[in-house]
């Protein structure tokens, strides 16, 4: 895991980015295995299971997350485990304070017509005659689709591997309606991950709230209260003892804690 004077220096780079350019830095906190090139390239649900990993190892297990209800706009609070979703990207269902039920929305996949290759990235779809085989969109491909004028035909365009009729191969722009639906379908199922949705009953109205738990923003705005946290410590340390900040950092949190009583002692 990352050490505080690295974690301070994600923390500096990501100030002045926006929420992408922060989403990748924290992901390449996470996976240093991997080059910032290789990064956005992978499938969302893989980056998004990364990024809840990192934030268990940084801040554990118990995620606390705040939603008004669109119904009655009563303020929900519940708990969520970022391990359930650190293991595969998504939770199949989770149980909150006051009896919110958060679950992960995701089509069923037909074993006898679409294969997922993980090793891959790649999902293979059989419809009406066609034979497709298709990447799982990383994250570069779903913000290049959002920017063009059909973001639909861009992804296809940019994630479609092969595409055949009658074995006769096919543009991406050929691929009828139905063939469309049945890529989306499979990529979602070989991709759960990628949009980890909170379906959230109210206590008070019994009405359900559904809201996207986005934890590249929600991780940010922890590491930015940590920082500023360690930060402090840091100018009272040094002045208290004339440490320099590497000096400070590598102290254990224990450590620093202990060293900042003894200073509230004096």
């Amino acid at each position: 895991m990352a050490g505080a004077a690295d974690l301070l220096a994600t923390w500096e780079a990501g100030l002045g980015a926006a929420p992408a350019g922060r989403a990748l830095l924290l992901h390449g906190t996470a996976r240093p295995d991997l080059d910032a090139g290789t990064l956005p390239r992978l499938p969302v649900g893989e980056r998004e299971s990364d990024l809840f990993a990192l934030r268990r190892a940084l801040f554990g297990e118990r995620m606390q997350v705040r939603l008004a209800c669109t119904a009655c706009g009563e303020d929900m609070e519940f708990d969520l485990d970022a391990g359930e979703f650190a293991g595969n990207g998504s939770a199949a269902t989770q149980r909150g304070a006051g009896n919110c039920a958060t679950s992960h929305d995701g089509a069923a996949a037909d074993e006898q017509q679409i294969a997922a290759h993980p090793a891959e990235r790649l999902v293979r779809v059989s419809e009406g005659g066609w034979e497709v085989e298709f990447r799982l969109p990383g994250v570069a491909d779903l913000t290049a689709a959002a920017r063009a004028a059909d973001p639909r035909g861009e992804l296809i365009a940019r994630c479609l591997v092969s595409a055949a009729y009658a074995g006769e191969v096919r543009p991406a722009d050929a691929l009828p309606a139905p063939v469309q639906h049945r890529i989306a379908e499979a990529v979602e199922a070989a991709d759960p991950g990628a949009d980890v949705t909170l379906n959230v009953a109210c206590p008070e109205c019994g009405q359900a709230t559904r809201a996207e738990l986005d934890i590249a923003s929600y991780l940010w705005t922890e590491l930015d209260a940590w920082a500023r946290d360690v930060l402090l410590d840091v100018h009272l340390l040094a002045t208290a003892y004339g440490w320099s900040e590497p000096e400070i950092l590598a102290l254990s949190p224990l450590r620093r804690r202990y060293y900042l009583e003894l200073c509230a002692d004096v």
